[in-house]
């Protein structure tokens, strides 16, 4: 949706000291600073609204340190969460924040990202320890102190948690401490179809309700289903459906299953299918992390734009049924997927990106779905982030002394308005 805006130049640093400098120069000469991880957000947070210089951090790409026994690892920007985890794989350990792309783990800092595991292992706020920031001063912070990796702390102003989901606005992030899960014993994956989009997540809020560790539940409509049996050679019901998946010992997983097969039972829901073998989960996952080239499929030649929206649980059959509405009512051709354990769910938009007029109707029908998200006490972005076209709603949502407040924040580390311009505020 938000067309390529090229900045003036593009610089590799390869190492933190090279970013300080840049950050000092750029500053100096007011010229405009852009923070570059992978460029897989979906918000347009990397386009050079007013050009400047691009600092392309994907040459710093070091594992820093790895604490075992403490669960911490420090990263620099270019080591992304797939390589991450392929480095831990032999020591027993994984990061489980799962945006679908490889992105860039500082980047996911940087946007706040979460993904399909957030419902039993959090969102980048809950798994970012500390972070090592470049002010557009040069100067280099440490938000929770230099070296430190603490579980928890009641020392200051939570500095950690004011630049996860910053969006490159008040400084370049060039290392992340991050927290490390042990990797589950066994684990076990499901889908089931249901006859409606309540049944579905009536289901997931009585998992939820009976406490049952479930470590991903996501929801697909049937329109998104068809397209995954197409495009991923599944033969799965075109349904409203569940895929689930459970972490923990083979012993705790048989007790899980069996309480989360009778919760569905109860709930209308049918067409089993239990994946235990690693191959058959990783093509079940793979199916679903793959819903955004499955659902580009249903449209040839179309581009692709998705809407994130989070409201509170008991609120998400209202708005599923309010947005399948309004998809027919703008006479537009979407998908539905979400992290409903969440809240959390997105609407893939096909749009031909030579036609204004349907432009014009995917950007009334998003702000729409936004505004809905907000009379339901929910948000307006649950995990892409604000970037170019979701000020106005940020504004909608916090209200004139959020914003006045965010502003005051952003004037006092970035007084000239040059890191990455035109993004949130």
């Amino acid at each position: 949706m938000h067309r390529c805006q090229p900045p003036d130049a593009v610089v590799w640093p390869q190492d933190v000291e090279q970013v300080g400098r840049l950050a000092a120069l750029c500053y100096g000469q007011g010229v405009p600073i852009i923070p570059f991880g992978t460029g897989t957000g979906l918000e347009g947070g990397v386009c050079a609204v007013q050009g400047g210089v691009c600092i392309n951090l994907t040459h710093m790409d070091r594992i820093l340190e790895l604490n075992p026994e403490d669960f911490s690892v420090v990263v620099e920007p270019g080591v992304t969460r797939k390589a991450l985890n392929t480095h831990l794989r032999d020591r027993g350990l994984w990061f489980p924040v799962d945006p679908g792309a490889d992105a860039s783990l500082c980047g996911m800092a940087a946007t706040g990202a979460s993904g399909t595991n957030s419902v039993r292992y959090g969102t980048m706020r809950d798994n970012v320890l500390n972070l090592e920031v470049v002010l557009p001063s040069g100067q280099r912070l440490h938000t929770a102190g230099r070296g430190r990796r603490f579980r928890k702390s009641a020392a200051g102003y939570n500095l950690t948690g004011l630049f996860v989901g910053s969006e490159g606005t008040l400084g370049l992030i060039t290392a992340a401490t991050l927290r490390l899960h042990p990797v589950p014993e066994a684990t076990v994956a499901a889908t089931c179809a249901f006859p409606t989009v309540q049944a579905a997540v009536d289901s997931t809020v009585h998992i939820l309700q009976a406490a049952v560790p479930v470590a991903r539940i996501e929801f697909l409509d049937e329109v998104m289903m068809d397209a995954c049996n197409r495009h991923s050679k599944l033969n799965c019901c075109v349904a409203p459906t569940l895929f689930l998946e459970f972490h923990g010992s083979e012993q705790a997983l048989a007790e899980q299953v069996q309480r989360t097969e009778e919760i569905i039972r109860h709930n209308g829901g049918s067409h089993f299918s239990w994946a235990k073998e690693a191959e058959e989960r990783s093509r079940l996952w793979a199916a679903r992390h793959n819903a955004w080239y499955a659902s580009l499929a249903l449209r040839p030649g179309c581009k692709g734009y998705s809407t994130d929206v989070c409201v509170p649980i008991s609120r998400l059959p209202e708005i599923l049924v309010q947005t399948k509405e309004d998809l027919e009512a703008w006479r537009l051709t979407g998908t539905i997927v979400g992290h409903v354990g969440d809240g959390n769910f997105h609407c893939i938009l096909l749009v031909d990106p030579e036609d204004p007029e349907e432009l014009l109707r995917v950007q009334a029908f998003a702000e729409q779905l936004g505004r809905r998200a907000l009379a339901l006490h929910g948000t307006c972005t649950g995990e892409h982030g604000i970037g170019l076209g979701k000020r106005q709603l940020l504004l909608e949502e916090v209200g004139a002394v959020g914003m006045e407040t965010m502003r005051q924040l952003k004037a006092t580390l970035d007084p000239r308005g040059l890191m990455n311009p035109g993004k949130v505020l």
